[in-house]
């Protein structure tokens, strides 16, 4: 599946009569008795009230969120972002604010422009922090959820600016968790690989990144970041399908930025190699060559050398860059994995603590 920037249910049909001559048996022993209606009834009357409750949450949720959603204007894209902490600090996504130091903040819920500037991009999480010049009247900072607690089925709503359409919200379910998705570079994306990420069913379109993806009590559990493309759509996107990145990794990024001003501390693994996808003699990608193992990275220090075609982490098969990295993202710095490898006409092994990226 690529990543960038259904199938309808049978219906059981049933012969107009029997419903009929059902309908008209139940209301004849209704009429006939005198007794209290079916317990169908009491079913049927409950359904409308159960649906304006969940309307009624719904409108809570994005009363009480909006105000901490924002539409970015750079140069070149127009993203969302969220209301981090009362200081003017927003987070949003490394690939809406591009190369861009300078920025136009509008609030979901209206009012004019203010300046931001950016404090601090970390395109390797496609994540990102910019400042307000001042702070508008009326937002307020986000409520960040629990991303352990966060599970398939929950209700969530994506809130940001699709296709500028400021203020928007869409909804959907958590489809699920825990995906390891590579992004694109392509119409402006970082190429990160991300780990961990929410798979949601809310539409997430152009525009929305950076946003919200809210639950019900009204936490951010993750910011809308990619949505899937269906090759055999012309690369068009597959309806339904949206990747968020988790809210505990989006505090981890933020909290260093607002406090450091970079990211000092990643918590992502890495070989600290550098190395390129090689193909074998059908052209089909085999395995990441070593270009460059420093004698003081994790790769180095367990004896892989230049020239080396790395072909398997731990449990993952790797065939090219992308692999390797998503099978690094299941990591953590410290973790110790085997790592086969070829070298000349010999397959090696080495057992390699890994680094941090």
């Amino acid at each position: 599946m690529d990543v960038s920037r259904a199938h309808a249910r049978p219906r059981l049909l049933l012969p107009v009569t029997a419903a009929v001559c059902a309908a008209a048996i139940v209301g004849g022993c209704s009429a006939a008795t005198g007794d209290t209606p079916p317990p169908e009834r009491s079913t049927q009357a409950a359904a409308p009230l159960a649906a304006n409750e969940l309307q009624d949450d719904y409108r809570a949720v994005i009363k009480n969120v909006l105000p901490s959603v924002v539409q970015i204007d750079a140069a070149d894209s127009l993203g969302s972002g969220v209301v981090y902490d009362d200081k003017g600090h927003i987070v949003t996504n490394a690939h809406v604010i591009g190369q861009e130091k300078a920025f136009k903040v509008t609030a979901a819920t209206g009012g004019q422009p203010v300046t931001a500037r950016l404090v601090s991009s970390y395109p390797e999480q496609d994540l990102a922090v910019i400042k307000l010049e001042s702070l508008p009247q009326g937002l307020k900072p986000a409520k960040f959820g629990d991303s352990a607690a966060v599970d398939m089925g929950q209700i969530v709503l994506a809130m940001g600016s699709p296709l500028g359409l400021s203020g928007s919200v869409t909804q959907g379910i958590v489809s699920a968790t825990g995906r390891t998705v590579s992004e694109g570079r392509a119409g402006g994306g970082t190429g990160a690989t991300i780990g961990d990420m929410v798979q949601t069913s809310a539409a997430i379109n152009p525009g929305n990144s950076g946003g919200a993806l809210v639950n019900l009590d009204s936490e951010v559990i993750g910011i809308p970041t990619l949505a899937a493309t269906d090759p055999e759509m012309g690369g068009g996107s597959a309806p339904g399908i949206g990747f968020a990145i988790p809210a505990s990794m989006v505090r981890t990024v933020a909290d260093q930025i607002v406090k450091d001003g970079k990211v000092t501390d990643s918590g992502r693994a890495a070989l600290n190699i550098t190395g390129r996808t090689v193909l074998d003699d059908d052209y089909e990608p085999a395995g990441v060559a070593v270009v460059e193992a420093p004698a003081n990275g994790a790769a180095g220090r367990a004896g892989l050398k230049p020239g080396d075609v790395i072909t398997r982490l731990g449990d993952a098969d790797i065939t090219t860059i992308t692999s390797l990295s998503e099978a690094l993202a299941s990591h953590r710095p410290g973790d110790r994995v085997t790592v086969v490898y070829v070298r000349g006409a010999t397959t090696g092994r080495a057992e390699v603590t890994l680094g941090e990226m």
